[in-house]
């Protein structure tokens, strides 16, 4: 309703015009760092206020992408689109509601309007994130979208004008960063599967998995102090994937995680992928191993592993514990 709402009210602005004291030759919104959405889950309007002037950019939802990357739209030629830019002038100061209320205070009125009828939208995204000086981890907590218009042409009052590069400005979208608390487990284990050659820790919201784990990282014999097997992430062996359940539509379990056809509940909502390892650098799989009686314990560390999604990415930490995996039996 918020969209429906807010496109509305971009109708509504369109037929508001009125003369007044305020007259403007050139735009300019330089001051004003950082803009806002009427609504922060659909981001399809987004403004710049300043006294008494507004600079409107209305966008479809799903315009506004959390991944790195620039994309472009076109202008909408005839200003009644889904792609807009709107400039407006007021009579008095302007403030949000005026721009986002279901119905629009009737002052200030609007004095001057400016209508984007060509060129192109510009967004270039990168993503923002928070550094662990602990262990080198990262998580994204946001993205910021740096907005440009190329091109533009504005029909104004005093006739059309055109300007090959309109900085916009920056947009930021706050996203939850990624969770790597397993299920309450004193002991540290990890889990594997019995069918599916996986081993894996969860919680309910997500699991992180090693497929196709090399079977030599998992030999019943005690590794030596500060030697512990390695092997890399390849496209064929020791595949890391990072899964998030999509909220409210169930929760993650063991049954789950080692289904050989996945289950329609949960719905998977992100997959992120280990980045391929590189020797001696990144990408690396560490098993060191002890005995106890007759049970070996083989612990799992991920060493400098980096998982995307798109071209998104973010650092497990440079050394990240999945756990430990108990086996009896002897050499």
């Amino acid at each position: 309703m918020k969209k429906y709402a807010a496109l509305l009210l971009f109708a509504l602005f369109l037929n508001g015009c009125d003369d007044g004291d305020l007259t403007v030759d050139e735009i300019d919104f330089a001051d004003v760092k950082e803009s806002q959405a009427c609504d922060a889950t659909t981001n399809t309007l987004i403004y710049k206020l300043k006294s008494q002037e507004a600079l409107l950019l209305q966008l479809p939802e799903g315009a506004i992408i959390n991944d790195q990357g620039i994309n472009t739209y076109p202008i909408d030629s005839k200003g009644n689109g889904s792609y807009r830019v709107v400039y407006r002038a007021y009579d008095g100061t302007v403030a949000t509601t005026n721009i986002c209320g279901a119905i629009p205070p009737s002052t200030p009125k609007v004095t001057e309007e400016w209508l984007g009828i060509d060129g192109l939208i510009e967004i270039k995204t990168t993503q923002l994130v928070d550094t662990s000086a602990t262990n080198g981890s990262t998580r994204i907590k946001g993205y910021e979208h740096s907005i440009i218009f190329r091109n533009i042409t504005f029909a104004k009052p005093a006739g059309n004008q055109t300007e090959a590069e309109f900085i916009f400005g920056t947009y930021n979208t706050n996203i939850t960063p990624a969770d790597l608390t397993f299920k309450t487990n004193p002991n540290g284990s990890a889990y594997e599967c019995d069918e599916v050659n996986r081993v894996y820790n969860y919680n309910n919201s997500f699991y992180l998995s090693i497929d196709d784990i090399d079977p030599a990282l998992f030999v019943n014999e005690v590794t030596p102090s500060n030697q512990p097997r390695t092997s890399l992430i390849t496209a064929t062996q020791n595949k890391v994937f990072y899964r998030t359940a999509k909220p409210e539509t169930g929760s993650i379990t063991p049954l789950y995680v080692c289904a050989k056809v996945q289950p329609s509940s949960p719905i998977i909502d992100e997959t992120w992928t280990g980045q391929l390892g590189k020797a001696n650098e990144s990408g690396i799989i560490e098993v060191t191993t002890t005995v106890t009686g007759s049970v070996y314990e083989h612990t799992i560390v991920l060493k400098n592993v980096i998982l995307e999604k798109g071209k998104s990415n973010f650092k497990l930490g440079n050394s990240f514990v999945l756990g430990k995996i108990n086996r009896s039996g002897t050499n």
